[in-house]
């Protein structure tokens, strides 16, 4: 299996597109599913990070640790997939730049 990272929108400012924070995780648990189906190895810190108890999104710092977090695992990632049917939020647009700063493989796709 190749270890992919998959990036799709958690968040984002109440009048923004991302902003349907339940509509995002169930959109990221379909996109991991779409990954399993194609034989790969999904890795989404923003689904795992975000959940109760672990790290509080809403707390700058404990976010900025999460994102870090996730760039150290994405790190090992053959390749970095970017699920655009809800268009491209502020959180992956850092995961492409972290991408063409690692020279790593990148995917556009849609479910």
């Amino acid at each position: 299996m190749i270890r992919v990272v998959v990036e799709s929108p958690y968040k984002g400012p109440p009048d923004s597109p991302w902003a349907d924070v339940a509509r995002n995780i169930r959109y990221v648990r379909a996109c991991m599913a779409d990954c399993f189906r194609r034989g790969e190895a999904p890795f989404a810190s923003h689904d795992l990070y975000t959940h109760e108890g672990v790290l509080d999104d809403k707390n700058p710092a404990e976010r900025k640790l999460g994102i870090a977090a996730g760039f150290a695992w994405g790190e090992l990632a053959d390749k970095r997939v970017f699920y655009l049917d809800l268009g491209i939020s502020p959180g992956m647009s850092q995961g492409r730049l972290e991408a063409e700063l690692r020279n790593q493989p990148m995917e556009n796709r849609y479910l």
